[in-house]
């Protein structure tokens, strides 16, 4: 029998339906793989085994009685641990929260377990999830799976979810994404992630690190899965007021449609310098592969650049400290002191300079909606490079230069593998839509998995 730990979230789901594997199977195939490769990995604060079999043989039952309470009954989840779970940890990756205990559970978890989904565990995140790189000093740095010898950086801040997904501990998991927190371990780990749009899925019972900012979204091994995963968390939520008004989208009628007729520009020329060869050959090639299948590549003219543009860590800086300001003044707490040093630099940014930036926010909102008249989405890679080892990183410098723009302009992105460098590390592409438009942009990324099969590649574990 094919180990259900190897079977895309999407195959799985259709096989429990079909009553091919149960998920009792299912959850013990994921449970076996985290026993034999978490002590290298370090994927996960805390597996729940017993509650995750329980749950399976509930689902099991349910199914077999026809009682399946829908497609994805069955089916194990990671979550990043940002997201509450009623009478569960949520340390948000400090280890200062080691006791916090979850009061509710977050909407989005909710939607999940009313799918009979199965939660596997609670996922490593930078602490406060603030940080690109995905390291983190006293909770532990997940080890990137693609280089067993070398640790190197899963991403941030979602680097258990993707370290997870791409060891194939879960078929799927939850990130969350302020300036680029699903789409890098995404791009670090050769999988694919979606940052929705700003409302369109509720972050109630979530952790906050910027309320302007923050956006949950899943991260998969392929389109399909993560379109699959978005349409049962998508939609309004009374106890998320950014979620008001905003529509639930099932991108599935439009998703095998492909991207003949469709105009995606290219990233101006200017935007390639810093960005390693092999990353920007990969990129050229998927241009490429888009226009073979009848897409028109077209240049556009940004109204800024991406390195300039920095507003969205004034944000992030400001609102940070407004959440963990107090506990990043105190000595004694046991902190990241890069990401101590990172929250304390929030209360430099005065009221004027924060209000400031909300203008210019909704100013530069406008200019980029002008550009892309008549265009269906932006293409640029996701990351400049691929992984680097840990040894190297400046945590001065952040991995976001490509990512940032869709939170502070609140667009919809997806990213996804795109090519390996020639040590085999993955590369990865991403793909920028207008606000609320997160069907294109699966659409576009479908039609691009389809004609290729970087996404279909695992690392040797």
């Amino acid at each position: 029998m094919t180990d259900p730990a190897e079977l895309a979230a999407h195959d799985l789901a259709r096989a429990i339906a079909a009553r091919a594997i149960s998920p009792v199977d299912a959850v013990e195939a994921h449970l076996a793989r985290i026993e034999r490769l978490e002590p290298k990995l370090r994927a996960f604060v805390e597996v729940y085994a017993d509650d995750a079999r329980l749950a399976a043989e509930g689902a099991d039952r349910m199914i077999r009685a026809g009682h399946a309470v829908g497609p994805l009954h069955g089916v194990p989840v990671a979550l990043k641990d940002l997201i509450d779970l009623e009478g569960r940890i949520t340390t948000g990756g400090s280890a200062h929260f080691r006791e916090r205990r979850a009061t509710q559970t977050a909407t989005i978890a909710r939607r999940m377990l009313a799918q009979g989904m199965i939660v596997l565990g609670k996922t490593h995140t930078v602490e406060f999830a603030y940080g690109g790189w995905g390291t983190n000093q006293h909770m532990g740095t997940p080890w990137n799976p693609w280089d067993l010898d070398t640790p190197r950086t899963p991403g941030g801040s979602s680097s258990g979810s993707g370290v997870a997904v791409a060891a194939r501990l879960a078929p799927w998991a939850i990130g969350t994404d302020t300036g680029g927190s699903v789409r890098l371990p995404a791009s670090f780990c050769g999988l694919t992630g979606l940052k929705v749009t700003i409302g369109r899925v509720s972050t109630a019972g979530i952790v906050p690190l910027s309320t302007t900012l923050d956006t949950p979204g899943p991260m998969a091994r392929s389109v399909e899965d993560v379109a699959l995963l978005y349409t049962i968390l998508s939609g309004p939520d009374p106890r998320d007021p950014n979620t008001r008004g905003i529509v639930p989208e099932d991108p599935m009628p439009v998703l095998h449609r492909g991207v003949r007729g469709m105009r995606l520009a290219r990233m101006p020329a200017a935007e390639r310098a810093g960005v390693s060869a092999e990353m920007l050959d990969a990129y050229d090639a998927s241009l490429e592969a888009l226009a073979r299948l009848g897409a028109e590549i077209v240049d556009i003219d940004l109204p800024f650049r991406f390195a300039d543009l920095l507003a969205t860590s004034s944000i992030v800086m400001a609102e940070c400290y407004f959440f963990n300001g107090a506990v990043s003044e105190d000595a004694a707490a046991r902190l990241d002191e890069d990401v101590r040093l990172r929250t304390l630099a929030g209360a430099g940014v005065s009221a004027q300079d924060y209000l400031r930036t909300r203008r210019m926010q909704h100013e530069m909102k406008a200019a980029f909606a002008r550009a892309m008249e008549g265009i269906d989405a932006l293409l640029t890679p996701t990351t400049e490079t691929a992984a680097i080892p840990l040894e190297t990183v400046d945590q001065a410098v952040m991995p976001s230069r490509f990512t940032r723009f869709g939170n502070l302009l609140e667009l919809c992105a997806l990213a996804l593998p795109n090519g390996v460098t020639a040590s085999g590390l993955p590369l990865s592409l991403q793909i920028v839509c207008r606000g609320y438009d997160e069907a294109t942009a699966l659409r576009i990324g479908q039609a691009y998995q389809g004609a290729t099969e970087w996404h279909l590649r695992a690392p040797e574990l």
